[in-house]
């Protein structure tokens, strides 16, 4: 069974902070592969919108630079991405949305017998399916607000307002607050894109955002951050273009949250049965509504957390003691410390073939 530590328990968070300090300056011929690259929809806008400034990945280089590590980013886009991705002894991935957070990825390196940092397969796609995670919450008896799907055909909606989501991909791309029923259709479509794919609707819970990290550290235990409020100012909901502060504008405000110990129980609780229940390692970030009556709500499981320098992730950490190199190490540790995934496979051999396969398939 995990055992949670929580802000109360500074002196073990502290034990553990200078644990890895020593592991890190003992790792500095570390290679790591630093997997970024515009793969899916959440990708590509932040590469195309975000600051580089802002970015996880020239916060994660910075890290690793600091550890002194030999690393290098790979881009999955890239022809020569696997080749080059066995070379290295972990891979720090800063993939998010389908083929990055879903375990498609996940399940490649367990394949290459590449040790990485974060969630395995299974814990990852259920983390990254806002349905499939939305069945798992009722299974485990986490409140989630009231939800129904959506596969195509007519609608007919004459109730209170609904968040329309897209089943995968994250920083609420594709994500619509529906307060009128005639705007319904067209949420519906952008949500589910050119596939086609099934529409999470969802009931709209007015209140304050909250969002609690879990990071694993040595030892097996996971210290849980203390809970974060995020108040977005000058939009509906905290929506894609306001995570990513595409103009710089800072109209994100992240404080401790001001919780009555009713619900902060309920907030940490929750976030510890999910870790436990969904099968989560290495680091998570969950997301509450916190409704006006003081009831907490689980909305979404992030297994990959953005990792930013101001990210909602990194200031939790930092509310324990942590800095964002200490983070780097746990996510580090935790999957180099992992019994390897070893099963009689044989031992891939490139020889050239991805670029002969790519120009077999190309127009």
């Amino acid at each position: 069974m995990t055992l949670f530590l929580s802000i109360s328990s500074n002196l073990a968070v502290r034990k553990a902070a200078e644990e890895l300090r020593e592991w890190g300056r003992s790792r500095q011929s570390l290679g790591i592969a630093l997997v970024y690259g515009p793969v899916s929809v959440e990708d590509r806008l932040y590469h195309a919108k975000c600051p580089v400034e802002q970015r996880s990945v020239t916060a994660l280089a910075g890290a690793l630079e600091e550890i002194g590590a030999r690393w290098k980013v790979l881009d999955p886009c890239e022809p020569d991405f696997i080749v080059e991705l066995v070379e290295y002894d972990v891979v720090l991935s800063n993939l998010h949305g389908p083929y990055g957070e879903d375990g498609r990825l996940q399940g490649l390196l367990d394949y290459l017998r590449v040790p990485y940092c974060g969630s395995g397969v299974g814990a990852s796609a259920v983390a990254a399916d806002k349905i499939l995670c939305k069945r798992v919450m009722l299974a485990l008896g986490v409140p989630t607000p009231g939800w129904h799907v959506w596969t195509g055909g007519p609608t007919t909606w004459n109730g209170p307002p609904v968040m329309v989501k897209p089943p995968f991909g994250g920083s609420s791309v594709g994500m619509s607050l529906v307060r009128d029923p005639a705007d319904l259709p067209s949420a519906l479509a952008d949500a589910a894109g050119d596939e086609g794919a099934s529409v999470l609707v969802e009931e709209y819970v007015s209140g304050t955002p909250v969002t609690v990290g879990l990071l694993e550290l040595p030892g097996g235990s996971v210290v849980v951050f203390p809970p974060l409020a995020t108040e977005a100012a000058g939009a509906d909901f905290y929506d894609a273009d306001t995570k990513l502060d595409v103009d710089s504008s800072g109209t994100v405000t992240v404080r401790a949250a001001d919780l009555a110990p009713d619900a902060l129980d309920k907030i940490t609780g929750d976030a510890r049965i999910l870790w436990d229940g969904i099968g989560l390692r290495g680091s998570a970030r969950i997301d509450f509504i916190l409704a006006e009556d003081g009831e907490p709500y689980v909305l979404e499981v992030n297994s990959t957390p953005g990792m930013s320098r101001d990210s909602n992730f990194v200031v939790g950490a930092a509310m324990v003691g942590l800095t964002h190199t200490d983070v780097v190490l746990a996510m580090l540790h935790e999957a180099l410390a992992r019994p390897p995934y070893d099963v009689p496979l044989p031992t891939p051999a490139f020889a050239g073939t991805t670029r002969a396969r790519e120009a077999a398939v190309s127009p």
